[in-house]
């Protein structure tokens, strides 16, 4: 697991800006630190489409729901509204529950097992109902998906798979999604004023998802590495 390494905040008229270029950056290293796909077995590339599949098909819309729980503001709560909306209308979890079957990658017990500790921690962290960090948290989620379909649907080619539309939905509205995030984080963080939280609290949540992500890659939970 990384060490949490976090950058100072800049004056309130640009701190979207520079928490949205600390968020790029954390995902550019996750990125970075995918292993190679032609490297990878069968077993491994379904490992971590299953492991993926575990984390999101089952929480990422408690996640947005807690976000929109967490929010004060109107324009905050409109946009995350809009989020759920689509997620559940055109219901996000059977178009990757499909991807999934295509790829004969369903989880397991180790799949589930492997993610579940970190899984634990961004499901505590998000039940404490802060709504700065939690849209910081869920800005970055939604940039670093899109940003990995292409990975995940090389994976599931690679599986024999020709079902895509989990991935090519995904690689585009999550670009929005993020986007409409950081409106609703810069929304909270208006309304909280000066007291909007430290540094370490801003970014505990995107640490903790890292840590999530990272067990995702490789199948151990950062509570084991650290062990």
């Amino acid at each position: 697991m990384h060490s949490p390494t976090f950058v100072s905040i800049a004056p309130k008229g640009t701190q979207t800006d520079s928490i949205k270029a600390y968020l790029e950056d954390v995902t550019d290293t996750l990125l970075a630190s995918l292993p190679a796909i032609g490297t990878l077995s069968a077993d491994e590339r379904r490992g971590i489409i299953a492991r993926y599949t575990a984390v999101l098909e089952g929480n990422f819309i408690y996640w947005m729901t807690g976000a929109y729980l967490a929010a004060r503001s109107e324009a905050a709560r409109s946009i995350i509204t809009d989020n759920l909306l689509e997620e559940v209308r055109d219901s996000h979890p059977a178009m990757l529950r499909r991807f999934v079957v295509a790829a004969d990658a369903l989880p397991t017990d180790t799949d589930a097992i492997a993610v579940a500790p970190d899984l634990n921690e961004v499901r505590l962290f998000i039940g404490r109902l802060s709504p700065v960090p939690i849209l910081a948290t869920m800005a970055f989620f939604e940039s670093w998906i899109q940003r990995f379909m292409p990975y995940l649907e090389d994976l599931a080619q690679r599986q024999g798979s020709s079902e895509n539309e989990y991935t090519q939905v995904h690689g585009v509205c999550d670009i929005a999604h993020s986007e409409g995030l950081f409106h609703a984080l810069q929304a909270e963080m208006a309304l909280a004023g000066n007291s909007h939280e430290s540094e370490k609290s801003l970014y505990e949540g995107v640490h903790l998802l890292r840590a999530l992500i990272e067990s995702i890659f490789t199948g151990r939970s950062s509570m084991a590495l650290a062990a």
